[in-house]
């Protein structure tokens, strides 16, 4: 799209705003999320063509309109003071893509730092990539050259509100300008990419945004790929020695954030150096969800190979297609056979039809689960009890509860409750629900309430937990609130 004159662009932007169903206080709104910096009165101004904006604001009230017009799938759009990148995936942008797909064909991990460099200067501007750490406190980055430079903190810099809120955010500053853009694997948050651009106009370009988003997608993918077959990524992440329980249990677990459709799973393991008899797992299909936590007794590398045991038998048993009676019996019979009746684990199974929301669970031995709706925790799930996996099936109970839209499910392990401060005080269950009503009420997504939920348990703790604490948190949304309207 070639630029038009100021005039030009001011008659296109107000016939597009006509055509965008929109009050005038609605498009303001929407032009003021886009940190457009002028008020209602003046941006009525300029549509009556009796005032002026500046060209940059000119642009923000044009993508304003024009997301709008996606909405509704308008074929005309409002023009820009200045030749726009084009906003689907083709030359610059595409063989960026095309060189970190190429370039990793046969690479070790430590050249990604290099090939993500040289997918930035194709597309002129400056990548760099930094991944968060296991314990998800900071920002390292992946570099190219022999000095890395130091960390950023998650909770105190502008890159780390990035990833917590996985939002593209600009930085626009003395010696800084640039684009924090999340990095992710699906849903997984991996760290963010840094754009630094040229000039401001740059800046607020929805098409370089465009292709920072699909770079930081393709190189979230490509950071879980190859940590498989190398340790260079790895060593940027892992920022103490794991443990042989730790390192047995961590190689088992699937992604730490999944999801399909509209529903989300979290998870996260702590002390993750160290854990050994905490382990959880899931199976996300297009009709089911099916969720696993398991605590084995001890603190040891014993301990470790129960939850393995577990984490294995539960798969082979999924795999084959057995339902909830039958993975707690076999997972109860193989650590029997293996461990004698004097081990165990405890246990929470869960499946959920993701069309309906109908929830069905058992629980060995578990803390029980709770129920977040509204943004509070309406209830304990208190069904489906059963013995310790390892002690005897017993009788057999399904628990089942009914979710409704946007409820969240907390499966966690007793060390989350269990956590003591200094005084000896439990972290307890009404710490834990007053903590997730309060992460509920600032809109937080699921993986950073779970980030959050351990840090305030570690800070409980004095820092060190005694116990492996685990928490596994679900959100289903109805699949029919998640076509569009109109």
């Amino acid at each position: 799209m070639s630029a038009p004159d100021r005039g030009g662009q001011q008659r296109e932007i107000l016939l597009a705003y006509r055509h965008a169903d929109l009050t005038a206080e609605q498009l303001w709104t929407r032009y003021f999320a886009l940190r457009g910096s002028h008020g209602l009165m003046a941006v009525e101004a300029y549509l009556d063509g009796v005032a002026e904006l500046p060209r940059h604001q000119c642009d923000l009230l044009a993508q304003a309109v024009n997301e709008r017009l996606d909405e509704i799938s308008w074929t005309r759009r409002a023009p820009y003071s200045r030749t726009l990148r084009p906003s689907r995936p083709r030359d610059d942008s595409l063989a960026a893509l095309v060189h970190l797909l190429e370039g990793t064909e046969l690479a070790p991990p430590e050249r990604l730092a290099h090939l993500v460099e040289a997918a930035g200067r194709l597309i002129g501007v400056g990548f760099s990539a930094y991944l968060v750490d296991y314990a998800q406190q900071y920002l390292h980055p992946l570099s190219a050259s022999g000095d890395p430079g130091p960390p950023m903190p998650i909770d105190s810099t502008l890159a780390g509100r990035a990833f917590r809120s996985l939002e593209v955010l600009p930085a626009d500053s003395a010696g800084s300008r640039c684009l924090w853009v999340p990095l992710v694997d699906g849903v997984e948050r991996i760290g963010v990419l840094r754009a630094d651009v040229a000039d401001e106009d740059t800046l607020q370009d929805p098409g370089l945004r465009a292709q920072c988003r699909w770079t930081a997608l393709l190189i979230g993918h490509l950071v879980v790929l190859m940590t498989q077959y190398g340790d260079g990524l790895d060593a940027v992440r892992r920022r103490r020695g794991r443990t042989v329980p730790g390192e047995l249990i961590w190689s088992l677990l699937p992604p730490l954030t999944a999801g399909v459709d509209g529903f989300v799973v979290t998870g996260v393991l702590e002390p993750r150096h160290a854990v050994a008899g905490d382990a959880f797992d899931y199976s996300l299909s297009d009709t089911t969800a099916l969720l696993f936590i398991v605590d084995a007794v001890g603190h040891d590398l014993r301990s470790g190979h129960i939850a393995a045991t577990a984490l294995a038998t539960h798969r082979s048993a999924r795999r084959a297609g057995y339902g909830l009676f039958e993975q707690a019996r076999q997972i109860d019979e193989t650590i029997d056979a293996a461990f004698g009746n004097a081990l165990f684990a405890t246990a929470v199974f869960v499946e959920v039809d993701l069309a309906t929301g109908r929830m069905r669970y058992i629980n060995a031995g578990h803390p029980e689960p709770l129920l977040m709706r509204g943004g509070r925790v309406v209830k304990q799930l208190t069904g489906g009890r059963r013995a310790a996996l390892g002690l005897g099936s017993g009788e057999l109970v399904v628990g089942e509860e009914q979710l409704q839209p946007d409820d969240w499910l907390v499966l966690y392990t007793d060390g989350i409750t269990e956590a003591r401060n200094g005084e000896g005080e439990f972290f307890g269950e009404a710490r834990l629900a007053d903590f997730l009503r309060r992460e509920a009420s600032a809109g937080y997504p699921p993986p950073e309430t779970v980030r959050r939920l351990i840090q305030a348990v570690l800070t409980h703790h004095d820092g060190s937990l005694q116990d492996d604490a685990t928490v596994l948190l679900a959100r289903w949304t109805d699949p029919r609130d998640l076509i569009p309207k109109g």
